[in-house]
């Protein structure tokens, strides 16, 4: 039972990436200048104490920035990347914590201006 194994007589195994056959799609990611731009909208709103964590995550075709209030709590934002729509709708849109599409296009700066408005604020009338 306690027989010492030696790893040198056992293969490698090929990461899935490695092992496929066909052309290889690059990994989707933010690059800098791109994540400058969203650290910058995201560091105005945590001065604003609206927003205080993000996750970066990717997925096959798409690379996604989630905002959240709180840790704990489902995303209140998340900015996809997705080059594949690039020619279509746009590469960059914004969802809602909902699902809901925000903003589409084909630039980051375009669609980052939505977190630019002014949001609306209840008035007491006297």
């Amino acid at each position: 039972m306690s027989e010492v194994v030696s790893f040198d007589d056992h293969y490698l195994a090929r990461s899935a990436k490695k092992g496929r056959s066909g052309p290889q799609q690059p990994d989707v990611f933010f690059n800098r200048n791109e994540l400058s731009q969203i650290l910058q909208v995201y560091g105005r709103m945590v001065a604003k104490a609206e927003w205080r964590d993000y996750a970066i995550g990717e997925t096959k075709n798409a690379c996604i920035f989630a905002i959240f209030h709180r840790t704990a709590d489902r995303p209140l934002f998340k900015i996809y990347k997705e080059p594949r729509l690039a020619s279509k709708q746009g590469a960059y849109s914004v969802l809602s914590q909902n699902g809901r599409i925000l903003k589409r296009g084909k630039s980051l700066a375009q669609v980052l201006k939505v977190f630019d408005r002014k949001r609306f604020h209840t008035v007491d009338a006297e």
